[in-house]
Formats: C-alpha cells, sequence, structure tokens
C-alpha cells in the first residue's frame, strides 16, 4: 500500500541516519550509511511525491492513474 511504502522508506532513511552515527559500527559500515544517505528522500520528499500522485490521480493526469500510486501524503491508512 502507498501509505505502508511511504512509512518504510522514510523509516529506513533513519535507519541509515542511526547507523551513520553508530560510533561502535566499523568506519565502513558507517561510510556506506552516509552515501547512501546522499542519494536517499527526506520525509518531506517522500510526503511531497505522494501529495503529487494522489494530485495526478485526481487530474487523471501524469503516470499514476497507469501505475497506480507510489506514494501516499501520509504514513498511516487513509479512511
Amino acid at each position: 500500500m502507498p501509505h505502508e511504502r511511504s512509512r518504510a522508506v522514510i523509516q529506513a532513511r533513519e535507519f541509515l541516519i542511526e547507523i551513520s552515527r553508530n560510533a561502535t559500527l566499523p568506519s565502513k559500515i558507517r561510510s556506506d550509511a552516509k552515501f547512501l544517505l546522499r542519494h536517499y528522500p527526506s520525509a518531506d520528499q517522500v510526503l511531497l511525491a505522494g501529495r503529487i500522485e494522489e494530485a495526478s490521480l485526481d487530474s487523471g493526469r501524469g503516470l499514476a492513474p497507469v501505475l497506480g500510486p507510489i506514494f501516499s501524503s501520509s504514513t498511516t491508512e487513509s479512511p
């Protein structure tokens, strides 16, 4: 579900941040986490992507109607 995917991506970023700051881990692991974070979307970017996709679905434009929404503007299930 899009809201679950949004939540998972946001939580994965938080996990990478934790790894990158954990001095008890080997430096290679920390540097790999930092490298991945350089290209990882922030929570705001994920939620914005969800809003854009939802607007695209509402208007019938863009790829969202064909592919279905990837992200959601929320990390909880919509009513």
